[in-house]
């Protein structure tokens, strides 16, 4: 984990939405706990705890499919696939939606602590390593956290932390900072608090996430429910709108694309199509400017091995 890597070096192939469909299966529990929910799921002989922090306008909801024991659950490509790595290696996995609409760095810090701390009571798992993963908003929640908590150690997910306003204990836990360098600001503020965590003698690293090109079959291989013939009418009218250049590369921030109204126009998706929001969140992942990614997930799973204690 010495050098920083890139998505170029992921193989999206490896990473299609049923992946795991024969290794393992969403069975959550949802409970609702201190005014929240609370979704989680045990694998069998669990080596470790994962937490999973959504970023805003996320919840707990989005890491796990819908299914008879969730049915309100979301199953976003990039979460259920980020549950679903960590459960074949053996992570019991817990995520916790914020009580607003982005995490609350005061009050919610007390709030997660109670409900992890009373979920591993629980569940008897308190001889387990705790880990935790947040993007964005939530890795900003997870890097505050980790002065609560004991994890043995962390990822922090296209956000630089809040370091620059806590006061960062000795034994802080490892951290592993997951970014995408496109996002000038935060990388260099990133690279500042790699140096003065070092400089504490912490243990830090990063993975650097770049831009890659879609394909044909792109989205039908990361979005449970679309099919590859919608995946390739897609792409067509992608590259015939400009959305796409010649390469397949995001001309613009998925954010900023009007690739609904491009789709509506040529009657590819019906209105108030299911899988919009799963689309969005694939593309906003190959412009890679902000946006979770599960693409290094073996790599964070390794991240977290390395430092099991």
């Amino acid at each position: 984990m010495e050098n920083p890597k890139s998505d170029h070096a992921f193989h999206l192939s490896v990473l299609k939405w049923n992946s795991f469909r024969s290794a393992v299966q969403f069975s959550p529990t949802v409970e609702f706990v201190n005014g929240t929910d609370v979704i989680w799921q045990i694998p069998d002989s669990p080596k470790a705890i994962l937490f999973l922090a959504h970023g805003c306008n996320g919840r707990a909801a989005n890491f796990w499919d819908r299914s008879q024991s969730c049915a309100n659950c979301v199953g976003l490509p990039e979460e259920r696939l980020i549950v679903l790595n960590a459960l074949a290696r053996k992570f019991a996995v817990i995520t916790i939606s914020s009580t607003g609409r982005c995490w609350l760095l005061g009050k919610e810090k007390e709030s997660v602590k109670q409900i992890i701390t009373w979920w591993i009571e629980k569940r008897k798992l308190e001889k387990l390593p705790l880990t935790a993963l947040g993007a964005s908003s939530g890795g900003y929640f997870v890097s505050a956290l980790a002065t609560k908590l004991k994890f043995s150690s962390i990822t922090i997910m296209i956000a630089e932390g809040v370091f620059d306003y806590q006061e960062v204990p000795d034994d802080y836990p490892p951290t592993l900072f997951v970014h995408m360098p496109k996002d000038r600001k935060r990388a260099r503020l990133i690279s500042e608090y790699m140096e003065s965590l070092k400089k504490k003698d912490i243990l830090v690293s990063e993975i650097r996430c770049t831009e890659f090109p879609l394909s044909p079959k792109f989205l039908s291989d990361r979005v449970p429910g679309l099919d590859e013939a919608l995946s390739v009418k897609i792409f067509r009218t992608f590259h015939e709108k400009g959305i796409i250049d010649e390469k397949g590369f995001m001309v613009s921030d998925g954010r900023m694309v009007r690739w609904r109204e491009a789709l509506a126009e040529k009657e590819v998706l019906p209105d108030n199509y299911e899988w919009a929001n799963h689309i969005q969140e694939e593309l906003n992942l190959a412009f890679a400017y902000h946006e979770m990614t599960s693409l290094p997930i073996a790599q964070i799973l390794d991240w977290f091995q390395s430092h099991l204690s």
